[in-house]
Formats: structure tokens, C-alpha cells, sequence
């Protein structure tokens, strides 16, 4: 009888030196453990309803004051870029000029990158608009000649953003041979200019303080919450659990935290922001006005609910680095 060898069953998979199993095995588990501290630390605030909402609802007062602020800039930015409409460059064409020369001289203005808009005003459209609005109408027909020059006015880009460049336009044009003179309130430039300072940096200010704000709850809310379960994580810490698998479920907690007081924040300012929409959109069609109001749009929303979970993890990483150094087994 032959005497038959037989081989070995080949493995379907190579064991790695650390057991445990294959490095997608391990994958698997650490994607299994953090969907588990995320569902069971979602549902910790759902069994602590009352405590969860009331710290969600304060987190999301102090996140929507700095959200609000900051949208009320976006509206006055708004604003100050319709204003910028009467922020014009006058020039009041030599008496001497005719209004073919004018013409030309306004096109190649056209032609100058920093403009966004030029528009002339014959002597007769001049003449016209100051008999409407004057009130002077039956004295100007007793005029022989009109008096009233060709006004060209220049309408520069970005003329709240860049006072110096404005100042050497403007010098620009006083130099040029077809001008008599030009008109620019530069005082008024600068009034707006700091008034929008003022504002970005106060939004800053406010969002840096009402953020730390932010942290700080947080971490006292995840404080107590360790606090509540300090025997849990001691005897944790005794069976041989690191610090990465203790921090997972407190660290998931501030994120959700975090992430409800953002959403809850965004409907605060939406709604604000829909109570006060009619009242000024109807203020401003009485001043023939095209102002609407500004709400957050996608990727701001999307920022908001980043920058509050990631507020809600920090202040949780924060107390847990410090308390649990604290908590040793007895």
C-alpha cells in the first residue's frame, strides 16, 4: 500500500506577530469601538434629557450671539456695498471741452481697471435734472446760456477697501488736461472704513470670548459627567484600559454637545433673522433701496457646525487630560 504524504492546508491569511489577528481585523474592531462611543454616548444625553438640554440651549445662546454678530456684519458689509453707489468721483468737464472730447475722454476712463462704472452728464441732462429738483425751474428758462458744465462720474471698484488708491485716482483725474475740478467726499470714505473695523474686530473679539465661554461649559459639563462615573472608569483603569479607550465615550459626548448646540444656534439666528426680514426689506423699498437681508448660507452653516463640535471635543479633551491623571485605582 503507497503511503501517501500529505501536505499543509495552506492559511487563508497571514497572522501578524502582535496578536490580534490581520491589520483589517483590527480596522474593523477600531471602527466597531468608536461607532460604539458615539451611539452610547448619544445615548447617555438622550437618558439625561432635561440636564442635556438645558447645557445645549445655553451653549447655543453664546454660539448664536457670536453667529448673530457676525451676520449683522455681513448685512452692514452689505449695506456699505450699496452705499458705495454714491461714493463717486465727480468731474466737472472745462467749459471749453465739447462733448464729443468728453465722450472720449470718459471711455478711455472706462478702459481703467480700477472702475467699475462711468457715466456722463451733458450740459442739457444737467440743465433738466436742475430744473426738476431745484425748484428753479422758471428762473433757469430766463438764462440765455446754459452754465451747468458736463459732469462725468466715476464710479471706482472696492472704494471702501483702499483709501490710498482712491486718493492717487483722484489726483489722477484733477491732473488731467479735460477737468476742471474733482469732487470726492474722502471724509465719508473714511468714516465708513472704520466703522467696518470697528465691526470685523468686534465679531472677533466677541467670537473668541463667547468661544471660550463655549469650552469652559463644556468642560464642566463633561466634568461632572466623570464625576458621575468615576468607580466606572477606576475600574477601567484596573483591568488595563488605556487612556484612549477612556477618553473615546467623554470625548464623543462633547461632540455631540457641541454639534446640537450648533444646530440649535443656527435656527436661533435663522429665525431672528426671518422676525426681522419684512420690517427692513419694507424700510428699504420706502428709501427705493435694493437691500436684502443676508442669512447664513451653506458652507457658513456647514463652518458653524464644525467650529461648535470642535469646541464641544476640545473642552472635553481639556478636563479629561487633567481629571483623569487624578483618578488613580486605590
Amino acid at each position: 500500500m503507497r503511503h501517501v504524504t500529505k501536505k499543509p492546508i495552506k492559511q487563508e491569511r497571514w497572522q501578524t506577530k502582535i496578536s490580534g489577528g490581520n491589520f483589517v481585523d483590527k480596522l474593523y474592531a477600531y471602527r466597531n469601538l468608536h461607532a460604539h462611543a458615539l451611539f452610547s454616548s448619544l445615548g447617555r444625553l438622550v437618558a439625561s434629557r432635561f440636564s442635556s438640554a438645558m447645557t445645549i440651549v445655553v451653549l447655543a445662546i453664546a454660539i448664536s450671539l457670536a453667529s448673530g454678530f457676525y451676520i449683522l456684519v455681513a448685512n452692514l458689509q452689505q449695506l456699505a456695498g450699496n452705499l458705495e453707489a454714491s461714493n463717486q468721483i465727480s468731474l466737472f468737464i472745462k467749459d471749453e471741452i465739447s462733448e464729443v472730447r468728453a465722450n472720449k475722454f470718459a471711455d478711455s476712463i472706462r478702459k481703467n481697471p480700477d472702475i467699475q462704472a462711468v457715466k456722463l452728464i451733458t450740459k442739457e441732462q444737467a440743465l433738466a435734472e436742475f430744473q426738476l429738483y431745484s425748484g428753479f425751474g422758471d428762473a433757469v428758462k430766463a438764462l440765455e446760456k446754459n452754465p451747468l458744465p458736463v459732469v462725468i462720474q466715476v464710479l471706482p471698484k472696492n472704494s471702501l477697501e483702499n483709501e490710498q488708491a482712491l486718493a492717487v485716482l483722484l489726483d489722477d483725474f484733477e491732473r488731467a488736461a479735460e477737468v476742471d475740478f474733482a469732487q470726492m467726499d474722502m471724509q465719508w470714505v473714511k468714516r465708513v472704513q472704520s466703522i467696518m473695523e470697528v465691526a470685523r474686530r468686534g465679531v472677533i473679539l466677541l467670537s473668541l470670548l463667547l468661544g471660550t465661554g463655549v469650552l469652559f461649559i463644556t468642560a464642566n459639563t463633561i466634568r461632572l459627567e466623570l464625576y458621575k462615573r468615576r468607580d466606572e472608569v477606576v475600574i477601567a483603569k484596573l483591568v488595563g484600559a488605556t487612556n484612549g479607550f477612556i477618553h473615546r465615550p467623554f470625548l464623543y459626548s462633547g461632540f455631540w454637545i457641541g454639534f446640537f448646540s450648533g444646530v440649535t444656534a443656527w435656527f436661533i439666528v435663522t429665525t431672528i433673522m426671518l422676525i426681522l426680514k419684512q420690517p427692513v426689506e419694507t424700510l428699504s423699498r420706502l428709501y427705493d433701496d435694493g437691500f436684502h437681508i443676508v442669512f447664513l448660507g451653506f458652507t457658513e452653516t456647514l463652518a458653524l457646525l464644525f467650529i461648535s463640535s470642535v469646541l464641544g471635543v476640545v473642552g472635553s479633551w481639556i478636563v479629561l487630560h487633567f481629571q483623569l491623571r487624578q483618578l488613580k485605582p486605590e
